[in-house]
C-alpha cells in the first residue's frame, strides 16, 4: 500500500512572487486598479519584511465613542491618550511602544510620528506596537482616510465596538466584510460592557458573532471589555501577549493580503472556459 505525500503548501515567498507573476501577466488586459493593488501587495511585503519582526503592529480601530482611547490607556497603564466622545481634531494616529528599541523605522514607514514608551509595561507584550487610530466614521475625511490607510498595513487589527453601534453597517460593509480573508489577524472587542446587565450583554455578543459570521470572520475571538472596570482586560491582554510572542502576525496579515489579491485578480478575469453557472 503506497502512501500519497501530500505536496508542501506554498511559502509566502512562493506566494508572492507568484501574485508578482500574475499581476505582470495582467498588466494591460484587467482592470488597472485591480493589478495595481496586488503590486501593492508584492512591495508592501517586501517593506515589511526588511524592518522589524520582533515587532508586532496592532490597531485599535472603531468608531467615535466607542472607547479606543481608554482601551489603550487601561492596556498601557497610562493617560497617553485622550479620552471623550469628541475625539481630537489631529487625524494621525499614536503608538504606544512596549519595547521601542528597533521600532523606530517600522513606524517611519507606518508614517506614525507620535510614539510613548510605556514603562514598567507587562513583560508579556514587550514587542507590542499598539495604535490608537482616528475614528473610522468621522466627519474629517483626512480621519478616515489615515483609518483606511493603517488598517491595510498593520499586522493585526482590533476592533472596537460598543453596545450601541456594534451592528452599524458602516463598519461591517466598509471594513469587516472586505477583510474576511484576514480572520487570522483580526479580533473583535465588544467594549463599555459595564453598562449593560450580565443577560444583555450575553445577547449583544451572541448577535455580534452572527454578523461577523455573516462577513465571513465566524470564529473570530470576540472579547467582552470594560475600560473603565476592567473586565475582560486580562483576557485582552493575554490574548495580545500569545500574538505577540509568535512573531508570525505580519507574515499572516501578508498571507492573507496575498489571497484577497488573488481573488481580486481571478474575480477580474472572468468565468474561464468550462467553469459552470455562477449559483
Amino acid at each position: 500500500m503506497r502512501t500519497l505525500l501530500r505536496k508542501p503548501a506554498p511559502t509566502l515567498d512562493e506566494r508572492l512572487a507568484a501574485l508578482g507573476e500574475a499581476a505582470g501577466l495582467a498588466e494591460g488586459r484587467l482592470d488597472d486598479d485591480v493589478v495595481k493593488r496586488a503590486r501593492a501587495v508584492v512591495g508592501r511585503a517586501g517593506a515589511r519584511a526588511a524592518l522589524s519582526v520582533d515587532h508586532t503592529v496592532a490597531a485599535l480601530a472603531g468608531a467615535t465613542g466607542s472607547g479606543k482611547s481608554s482601551l489603550l490607556n487601561a492596556l498601557s497603564g497610562t493617560d497617553l491618550a485622550d479620552v471623550g466622545v469628541t475625539r481630537p481634531t489631529t487625524a494621525a494616529a499614536q503608538a504606544a511602544r512596549w519595547d521601542p528599541e528597533g521600532s523606530g523605522p517600522l513606524l517611519d514607514w507606518l508614517e506614525v510620528p507620535r510614539r510613548h514608551t510605556v514603562e514598567g509595561g507587562d513583560p508579556a507584550l514587550s514587542g507590542l506596537v499598539l495604535l490608537d487610530l482616528p475614528d473610522h466614521d468621522s466627519i474629517e475625511v483626512a480621519h478616515r482616510l489615515e483609518v483606511d490607510r493603517l488598517v491595510g498595513v498593520v499586522d493585526l487589527l482590533v476592533w472596537v465596538l460598543d453596545p450601541q453601534k456594534y451592528a452599524d453597517a458602516a463598519v461591517h460593509e466598509r471594513y469587516l466584510r472586505p477583510l474576511a480573508r484576514h480572520r487570522d489577524v483580526t479580533v473583535v472587542v465588544l467594549n463599555q460592557v459595564d453598562r449593560l446587565p450580565d443577560r444583555a450583554v450575553r445577547r449583544c455578543l451572541d448577535d455580534l458573532r452572527g454578523l461577523l459570521a455573516d462577513d465571513g470572520l465566524a470564529g473570530v475571538p470576540v472579547l467582552a471589555v470594560s475600560a473603565r472596570t476592567g473586565r475582560g482586560l486580562p483576557e485582552l491582554r493575554s490574548l495580545l501577549a500569545e500574538r505577540v510572542s509568535r512573531r508570525q502576525a505580519w507574515a499572516a496579515r501578508l498571507a492573507a493580503d496575498v489571497a484577497t489579491a488573488a481573488d481580486d485578480l481571478a474575480a477580474a478575469l472572468g468565468p474561464r472556459p468550462g467553469d459552470g453557472p455562477a449559483r
